[in-house]
């Protein structure tokens, strides 16, 4: 991406305060970037107002974005509660037909990472959204930089390995609340030779541990060859957290990272989807998703 380009700024979950909206504006405009604003990004569902507008028209947004050939980028405002909901609304032929592009968000928007994986196969970029509230400084300078310098690899760190060792495989996941509940749809299909990045926000111990089973039991992590924890805010004490990730997931066998420092905190880095990337000691190297 160059300064320049344009993007489109959309929100295929939930809405965004005119505020927040504005803000995000202005950081991509920051960058030199010219911003395609679609209406439903400052509008709310007529009856469920946790969502940005209907279905048909956060579904045509987001697909107009990506059919339109002065775009560059899409990138998601926010996340909430709604994405999977315009899935089956989007033509997927026609956007294989318009070829891939860069596409940024997290949380929600995982689900539109893991039906862009299902359906197209492109790679994506799971990251901070410049229409959350955990947007700061930070998270967006390492945007920024995944976005803009794609000679770079993209290094991720984490305090502490649950278990240790190497591994190499395809990026994949995101949030695993989203993850859990794709168990059954069309864009559920098991890793294959992949390394899965999970974080939440929220979830007591239990779901967390609900949702880990139900992966496993589906066969999502058969063949993972490698797991980065995230954040797991508001998810209570992180050392029964840890302990439910230990026991669920250390039985594969696998290196697994702990709090590698993406998902819902304050910068949040940023990490390319279905991207070649390697595991050595405390560090996950992928290459560049743009």
């Amino acid at each position: 991406m160059n300064a320049g380009d344009t993007v489109a700024l959309v929100t295929p979950a939930g809405p965004v305060a005119p505020e927040l909206l504005d803000r995000a504006t202005a950081a991509l405009e920051g960058w030199g970037l010219t911003v395609k604003r679609f209406a439903t990004a400052g509008n709310r569902h007529p009856a469920f107002r946790y969502l940005a507008d209907t279905d048909e028209q956060r579904a045509a947004d987001f697909q107009t974005a990506w059919l339109d050939p002065a775009v560059s980028a899409v990138i998601s405002a926010r996340g909430g509660y709604g994405t999977q909901r315009m899935l089956d609304l989007l033509d997927w032929d026609a956007l294989r037909a318009a070829g891939p592009k860069l596409f940024t968000g997290s949380s929600d928007v995982t689900a539109l990472h893991q039906a862009i994986a299902a359906h197209l196969g492109w790679a994506t970029v799971f990251s901070p959204m410049p229409g959350g509230t955990l947007w700061d400084d930070v998270s967006a300078a390492h945007l920024h930089r995944v976005l803009f310098d794609p000679g770079s690899p993209v290094v991720v760190r984490a305090p502490e390995a649950l278990v240790p060792g190497s591994a190499e495989g395809v990026t994949t996941g995101g949030n695993l609340s989203l993850l859990a509940s794709s168990v059954g749809t069309p864009e559920h299909r098991p890793v294959e030779l992949a390394i899965a990045i999970l974080e939440d926000v929220t979830e007591h111990a239990y779901r967390l541990d609900r949702m880990l089973t139900q992966l496993l039991r589906s066969g999502w992590f058969a063949r993972v060859t490698g797991i980065v924890l995230g954040s797991w805010t508001g998810c209570g004490n992180l050392e029964v957290v840890r302990s439910v990730m230990l026991d669920r997931l250390a039985p594969l066998g696998v290196p697994i990272l702990w709090e590698a420092g993406f998902g819902h905190l304050p910068g949040s880095v940023t990490i390319p989807l279905g991207v070649p990337a390697t595991i050595d000691g405390l560090t996950m190297t992928c290459a560049h998703g743009g």
